[in-house]
């Protein structure tokens, strides 16, 4: 078994099924290309295998191994092909799910049978023996075909607390025919961490004398919100392998994220998960496989996450801008991050003069204070600068007198031309048209600009690129990734205090931008010329 990390007390082997278990969650619809990339990341990461999908199960997955052949070169991980034991009463040799395992010519198997008495009988419809000989028979063939199987023992928890004789009859026939993992699987998710450590135990204890013994392997699902920690009991309960995807994808409520995992095997218990120089690689690539999914890491993640490190509350502030293990349970830069200060009313002057040493702005003390009683007026008043600290840093810098000169906004206007025709019962728009006018002046020279788009944001953006692109045509990297809008006051139905948050990137960062206004307009052309601004700032334009 040529993997990279030692079979001892002090190591376990990381399963990534991100590609695949991952897969099921709904709003995930990965291509063969992402499947590519995914690939790519997590071998970069140093998983030890990745399992990538069903040879055979769907035209996707196999197009990815018939293309993995030739286009795939991993460094660090083994690629794994999955599939399910032979149908009932039938023979391996000749069964088209085992067939389509061995013409994806990959090396590393990963295959599942029912361990549940009750889905052998119900699902399977088919006896407990049967059930067993369909585990042998599967496994024995592949192996003599000089495959190494990782059995995945579906619904194992849940058998084992049902009928436990015949779900450990189950491992030992995967056992006797060559298995080298034994993954015993929380499918339904609702086993808690006394019971995965207690049943562990248990079985690592019946295979730890065995002359070919077999590695322990757990696979938890997050139904019950155990998953991390389950996986962490059965390591101390004998076994040396986790599966789990990235962030946590999965059916339903998703399964054990391998990050925290990772994470704290690796930094709070000693045990040797991935290379250590590549734990520094969690947050990064977390991140990129979130981006690849296309659905945003959740800013919350435990380690990963945008908010992991921040700190919002005075008191935590100050505390940590002296010590940075105050409130923090590790150095965020082990795992690829870094504490972050959320300045709100809540905020002190630490948290400014810190924010501001992170701008490289120098404030004296008189400044630190006019930012604190701005920023408390400002959020007393609609203004939420936690989450948009590029709104922050304009004001920041304001307080040293600093202006920004890139443009000067004179005047702006949105018209909206909506034209209706009566379609049956209902009043249907036919076109509906939103021009925005701007001027403005830049070093002396006055620039009118319209521009249409789709709504007055939209409308409004056009119109200032058009006007500002040929001055400063790095604007071009800047784009709008989202726009929010909070009615704050909705007593005052449409005359309501409106505030417009505008995440904006140029392809390196991204940053967070408001306004507020009873204007909805307004507060969104505040929003969009402070994100314009930043954008110029990160540019290599001098100011």
């Amino acid at each position: 078994m040529d993997v990279q990390a030692p079979h001892n007390a002090q190591a376990v082997y990381i399963f990534d099924t991100t590609l695949r278990d991952g897969s099921q969650l709904e709003g995930i619809s990965l291509t063969v290309e992402d499947k590519f990339h995914i690939s790519e990341q997590l071998d970069i990461l140093g998983v030890h295998f990745i399992e990538a999908g069903w040879p055979g199960a769907n035209p996707k997955d196999s197009d990815f191994f018939s293309r993995a052949k030739s286009e795939l070169n991993l460094e660090n991980s083994k690629l794994v092909a999955f599939g399910a034991t032979r149908k009932a009463y039938t023979n391996a040799k000749e069964d088209l799910v085992i067939n389509a395992l061995v013409d994806s010519e990959v090396q590393d198997l990963c295959l599942f049978g029912k361990t549940w008495d009750y889905h052998v009988e119900q699902a399977l419809r088919t006896s407990l023996e049967e059930g067993i000989a369909m585990i042998s028979d599967s496994v024995g063939y592949l192996v003599n075909l000089g495959r190494s199987i990782h059995f995945d023992a579906e619904h194992f928890f849940d058998g084992f607390k049902n009928n436990k004789d015949f779900a450990l009859r189950c491992l030992d026939a995967a056992t006797s025919s060559g298995a080298d993992f034994l993954v015993l699987c929380d499918t339904n998710g609702g086993t808690l961490p006394d019971e995965v450590h207690s049943i562990v135990t248990e079985v690592a204890s019946r295979f730890s004398n065995s002359d070919n013994s077999p590695i322990i392997s757990i696979h938890a699902h997050d139904d019950g919100a155990c998953a991390v920690a389950n996986a962490l009991a059965a390591v101390d309960a004998g076994a040396k392998e986790v599966q789990g995807t990235i962030n946590g994808y999965g059916e339903r409520t998703g399964n054990c994220n391998l990050v925290p995992v990772i994470a704290n095997l690796s930094l709070k218990k000693g045990i040797r998960t991935i290379d250590p120089k590549n734990i520094a690689l969690l947050a990064p690539i977390a991140s990129n496989v979130a981006e690849l999914v296309n659905m945003p890491l959740n800013p919350q993640a435990a380690f990963v996450g945008s908010k992991a490190f921040t700190h919002k509350a005075g008191v935590h502030t100050s505390a940590i801008s002296r010590r940075s293990d105050a409130y923090e349970h590790i150095d965020p830069e082990k795992v690829g991050n870094r504490t972050r200060f959320a300045v709100s009313e809540m905020a002190g002057r630490t948290a400014i003069e810190i924010k501001a040493r992170e701008l490289g702005v120098v404030l004296e003390e008189v400044e630190v204070i006019d930012v604190v009683d701005k920023l408390k007026k400002l959020e007393y008043n609609g203004y939420h600068f936690e989450v948009a600290d590029a709104s922050l840093e304009l004001l920041i810098r304001q307080a040293t007198g600093w202006k920004q000169n890139f443009f000067n906004v004179e005047t702006f206007e949105v018209v909206v031309d909506e034209r209706n025709a009566k379609v049956g019962a209902f009043q249907s728009s036919l076109s509906l048209k939103t021009k925005a006018k701007i001027e403005i002046e830049i070093a002396g020279k006055k620039y009118s600009e319209s521009a249409f788009g789709n709504g007055p944001v939209n409308a409004l953006d056009n119109a200032l690129r058009q006007a500002i692109e040929s001055q400063y045509p790095t604007i071009k990297d800047v784009h709008l990734l989202d726009y929010k809008v909070r009615i704050l006051d909705s007593d005052k139905a449409t005359g309501a205090v409106t505030r417009v948050l505008i995440d904006s990137t140029n392809g390196r960062e991204s940053w967070s931008t408001l306004g507020v206004s009873e204007n909805i307009i307004e507060a969104s052309w505040q929003a969009l010329c402070d994100s314009m601004v930043i954008g110029l700032l990160r540019s290599d334009i001098s100011y």
